[in-house]
């Protein structure tokens, strides 16, 4: 990271951030006014690409965002109602993910930064998910987020702006695994975690299933036990030639997941004085989890931030969000910033205050 120099606008001028976003199946494009206000934000997802294979294959999720990004960064651009020399930077996400395809976001992003003469801002992915929530509220500090996406299941704590603590993170799979390794033993087709979430909430019955602490004072989570548990149960029905209810089975994992996140989030919360919990990820689309957090939270009398569904998943919008943290400090990254799938959200926080 670099200081801004020549480029760096007065901040009394707007900033227009153009973001890009290819971590994982989703293409996505957006240009952003001063870290908020979603001037564009073009989604192109893979799902039905990668439905075939029951998952994502990460060679044909790198191939479809090369297929869509020169369009999709002409769109947005059109779009937003900005002139290319009028944006101030062009953020793209450096890490967490797919190597590959967050190369082809780099690669592209490096294109446009250069062409256009602009300053290049490489982005943490969680950062992007935790400030999408800063496109739609007032964020108060410190602050207390809990991250649960496909990759990662993790207690973010934030004692100032753009200054990140990971307090607990998970030991084995992140939730959005769990569910959509529960989801295919219940022969649900992917994206598992919307079905199971789906039959959760329509269930009569439920299957009891353990809920996983940890040690007493741990802020961990893991599911892999809880996800191995699930595979037992259906396994001894069947070896005694009963059938269970998919939904039932569905409610008792939702229910057994949802309790030891809230429950450590909130605790979380309290510990570290945060003034707000952040939901962030795109299982916060999770209906059960919302539900679950809101009443807790409301019970409490905690703050609870909950991003619009659109800015759950992944998108270019959170990505210009967070890139704004660092372009208001003048953190800008050199033209040789590489993919890094193991990028530390820690490291990534903002150097000056």
């Amino acid at each position: 990271m670099k200081e801004l120099s020549e480029n760096h606008q007065t901040q009394t001028a707007p900033c227009y951030i153009l973001a890009v976003e290819t971590s994982c199946d989703e293409t996505s494009v957006a240009v952003v006014k001063d870290g908020r206000e979603v001037l564009s934000n073009l989604i192109s997802s893979q799902i039905e690409t990668h439905k075939a294979f029951g998952g994502v294959v990460p060679e044909v999720a790198s191939r479809k965002h090369v297929e869509v990004i020169t369009l999709m960064l002409e769109q947005a651009i059109e779009e937003s109602g900005i002139r290319p020399r009028d944006l101030s930077a062009i953020a793209v996400t450096q890490g967490p993910g797919l190597v590959g395809a967050l190369l082809v976001g780099i690669v592209a992003a490096k294109t446009l930064a250069m062409a256009l003469g602009k300053p290049l801002i490489g982005t943490h992915h969680i950062a992007g998910h935790i400030y999408a929530n800063r496109l739609t509220h007032e964020l108060k500090y410190p602050a207390m987020a809990l991250v649960v996406s496909g990759g990662h299941t993790e207690l973010v704590h934030m004692e100032s702006e753009g200054k990140f603590k990971l307090i607990g993170r998970t030991r084995d799979d992140a939730v959005g695994e769990a569910y959509d390794k529960v989801a295919r033993a219940l022969g649900c087709p992917y994206p598992g975690g919307p079905h199971v979430d789906r039959m959760a909430s329509e269930a009569e019955q439920v299957v009891p299933l353990p809920r996983v602490w940890l040690e007493a004072d741990s802020y961990d989570f893991s599911l892999s036990g809880l996800k191995s548990a699930v595979l037992n149960v259906l396994n001894q029905a069947k070896m005694r030639g009963e059938t269970l209810e998919a939904s039932a089975v569905a409610r008792g994992f939702q229910e057994a997941v949802v309790e030891v996140l809230v429950e450590k989030a909130v605790r979380a919360v309290r510990q570290y004085g945060s003034q707000q919990l952040l939901l962030c990820g795109g299982v916060a689309a999770n209906r059960g989890l919302r539900m679950a957090l809101q009443e807790r939270c409301e019970r409490e009398g905690l703050e609870l931030l909950i991003p619009p569904m659109v800015y759950c998943t992944d998108n270019a919008a959170m990505i210009g969000a967070a890139a704004y943290l660092k372009w208001q400090r003048g953190e800008i990254s050199e033209f040789d910033a590489k993919a890094d799938p193991g990028l530390s959200l820690e490291e990534w926080s903002v150097q000056s205050v």
